[in-house]
């Protein structure tokens, strides 16, 4: 990933931002169970920044 990952947990906004994607292909990765693995906090869903970098490098290895 070229820009730095926040801090933060990130919303589904966030990642979508992040990946530049439609925030609806988030919802289905986690419908799907696909995506980087997401937590609920009451009922507001987040990721966790180091969930998300180690999900992406697992699809850049797959694709090299």
């Amino acid at each position: 990933m070229k820009r730095p990952l926040p801090e933060r947990y990130l919303t589904p906004v966030d990642l979508a931002d992040l990946l530049g994607i439609p925030v609806e292909t988030v919802y289905q990765w986690r419908r799907k169970h696909s995506g980087p693995r997401g937590f609920r906090v009451g009922r507001h869903l987040r990721y966790d920044p180091e969930d998300v970098r180690t999900w992406v490098a697992g699809r850049m290895e797959e694709a090299a």
